[in-house]
C-alpha cells in the first residue's frame, strides 16, 4: 500500500474541509454511503502505523437526528474492514479527544456540525494522540475512499470487527474536566447559568458545575434531535443573558452544539467574547509565569486590542488563519500552551488537545475566585477594543476572492481609506456557503460603510 504522504498533494479534496467533512444530512457528501467508505478507509489509515493489532476507534456524536444514521454507517464500515468501535453516544468534541487517548484508541470520530442547524451534520477525526488529523492524513483517507485498496483489503469473515457501547463515558469526561479546575478551589457560593444548546454537553456541563459546588441553572438540556443550536447556545447568548439577570446569577456560560466553543455573560448580562477571555487568562498566566514563551496564539479575526493588552502585560500575540485547527497546529509547532478564536474556541493545551468550552469556563471561574472580583470588573478593563464590524452573508459559489475584480477594488479602497489605523479581512467560511467581511478601525460609522461596500461588491460581480 502506498504511504499517505505520496497523496497529500495529488488527491483532489472532495470531502474534508477546514474542520472535517460537513454538509446537509442525507445529501452528498453527508450520506450513509460516504460514512461506510470513510469508516473502511479510516481502518486502513490506522494500520499505517505498523501495528498488527485490530484498530480500535471511538465514535461520539452530538444530538442531531442524523447522528444515528451516520453512527451506524461508520460502525458498519469500520467493522467490515476489521476494526472495533467503541460507541459513547452524545458527548462534546473535546470528550472524544480525551477518550481517544485514555482508551489508547487508534482514532476518535466526532459526528457533529458544531454550531450549524440540525439539518447539517459533519464528521471530524482525531488521531491516537488526541489531535485532529493533519491535512496529509485526511488526503490519504480521501485517496483510500476512492481506491481499489478497500476491496483488496477486506478481512476474512472471522476477522470482522465488533462494536461496543460505553455507557459511562460522560462520567469519565466529567472527572477529567474536574482535573482542569484547581484542586484548592470550589464553586461553592457561585450561581451559574449554563446554556448547553440542546447539544452534546447537555448532561456533562451541568454535572461538572454541580459536582464542584455551584448553584446551577441549566438551559438547552432537552435535546429532541431537531432543536440543537435553535435559539439557544453560543449563537444566541441573549438567552443566557436574560436568565443571568432573572436569577441574579454570577455568570453565564453559553456553549455551542458540540461544546468546543464558549461565549460568556457577566453578572450584568453583558456578553464577553473569546478575545476578552483570552486576554484575561493570558495576562494571569503571564503574571504567574505559566504562559509559554510569553505568547498567545490567536487568529486574524481577533481584535487588535487583544495584541495591545498582551503587550502591556509583557507578552505578545501570534496570529494564524481562521480555524481552531490552525491555532492548535501553531501551538504544537512552537510549544505554546494558550490559543483561541474570538468566536469562543479556546485551547488550553495544558488541559486538552482541542478547544473545550468547559475547560475554558473553569479557567475563567478560577480567576474570579482567586481575585474575588465579579466578571464585569475583570473583563471591563482588560482590553481596549478597536471598533470592529463583521458581516456574514450567503454566496452561491466560493469563487477565489482574488479573481473577483469588484471585490478586490472595494477591499483596496477600504484599506487605503483606513491606512495604518485599521485593517480589512475577507474570507469564505470553511464550513458553510458564506463569505465573511471584517473591517476594523477607529470610526465605527466609517468601517460599517466600508464593510457594506465590500458586501455589495460581492453582489455586483
Amino acid at each position: 500500500m502506498k504511504k499517505e504522504n505520496e497523496f497529500s498533494k495529488q488527491v483532489t479534496r472532495q470531502f474534508f474541509g477546514t474542520d472535517g467533512i460537513r454538509g446537509v444530512s442525507n445529501r452528498h457528501p453527508m450520506t450513509s454511503e460516504m460514512a461506510v467508505q470513510l469508516g473502511r478507509a479510516l481502518v486502513l489509515q490506522c494500520r499505517t502505523n505498523g501495528s498488527d493489532r485490530r484498530p480500535k476507534i471511538v465514535i461520539g456524536k452530538d444530538t442531531r437526528l442524523s447522528g444515528y444514521m451516520l453512527e451506524t454507517a461508520l460502525t458498519s464500515g469500520i467493522s467490515s474492514m476489521g476494526g472495533d468501535t467503541w460507541l459513547v453516544g452524545p458527548l462534546p468534541t473535546p470528550a472524544i479527544s480525551f477518550l481517544t487517548t485514555s482508551f489508547r484508541a487508534d482514532a476518535g470520530v466526532v459526528i457533529s456540525a458544531s454550531h450549524n442547524p440540525y439539518q447539517d451534520n459533519g464528521i471530524k477525526i482525531f488521531g491516537r494522540d488526541g489531535f485532529k488529523l493533519l491535512d496529509r492524513d485526511e488526503a490519504y483517507i480521501e485517496y483510500l475512499m476512492q481506491s481499489s485498496d478497500l476491496e483488496k483489503k477486506r478481512p476474512r469473515p472471522s476477522s470482522i470487527g465488533q462494536a461496543f457501547r460505553l455507557d459511562d463515558a460522560w462520567g469519565r469526561y466529567v472527572v477529567e474536566l474536574k482535573h482542569a479546575f484547581p484542586s484548592d478551589l470550589t464553586l461553592d457560593g457561585l450561581s451559574i447559568v449554563i446554556d448547553c444548546a440542546n447539544g452534546a454537553a447537555y448532561r456533562s456541563a451541568p454535572a461538572v458545575l454541580k459536582e464542584l459546588g455551584a448553584e446551577v441553572y441549566a438551559l438547552g438540556v432537552k435535546p429532541n434531535g431537531k432543536n440543537i443550536n435553535r435559539r439557544c447556545g453560543s449563537l444566541h447568548p441573549e438567552v443566557a443573558s436574560k436568565e443571568v439577570l432573572r436569577r441574579n446569577a454570577d455568570i453565564g456560560l453559553s456553549l455551542d452544539g458540540d461544546a468546543d466553543r464558549l461565549i460568556v455573560i457577566d453578572e450584568k448580562g453583558r456578553v464577553v467574547d473569546g478575545d476578552a477571555i483570552m486576554a484575561l487568562c493570558a495576562t494571569r498566566m503571564l503574571r504567574e509565569k505559566r504562559l509559554r514563551k510569553k505568547t498567545l496564539v490567536a487568529t486574524v479575526m481577533s481584535n487588535i486590542g487583544l495584541e495591545e493588552a498582551l503587550e502591556r502585560a509583557g507578552g505578545k500575540v501570534v496570529r494564524t488563519p481562521v480555524g481552531d485547527r490552525y491555532v492548535v497546529e501553531e501551538m504544537r509547532r512552537k510549544s505554546y500552551n494558550l490559543g483561541g478564536e474570538q468566536s469562543g474556541h479556546l485551547i488550553f493545551l495544558d488541559h486538552a488537545t482541542t478547544g473545550d468550552g468547559m475547560v475554558a469556563g473553569l479557567q475563567l471561574l478560577a480567576i474570579m475566585l482567586r481575585e474575588q472580583k465579579p466578571l464585569s470588573q475583570l473583563a471591563g478593563n482588560i482590553m481596549t477594543r478597536v471598533p470592529q464590524v463583521l458581516k456574514s452573508f450567503a454566496v452561491k459559489k466560493k469563487n477565489p476572492i482574488d479573481e473577483l475584480p469588484a471585490v478586490q477594488k472595494a477591499i483596496r479602497s477600504a484599506q487605503e481609506d483606513l491606512g495604518k489605523k485599521g485593517r480589512v479581512f475577507v474570507r469564505y467560511s470553511g464550513t458553510e456557503l458564506k463569505a465573511r467581511v471584517l473591517v476594523e478601525g477607529p470610526d465605527r460609522k466609517k468601517i460599517k460603510k466600508l464593510a457594506d461596500g465590500i458586501v455589495h461588491a460581492f453582489g455586483s460581480r
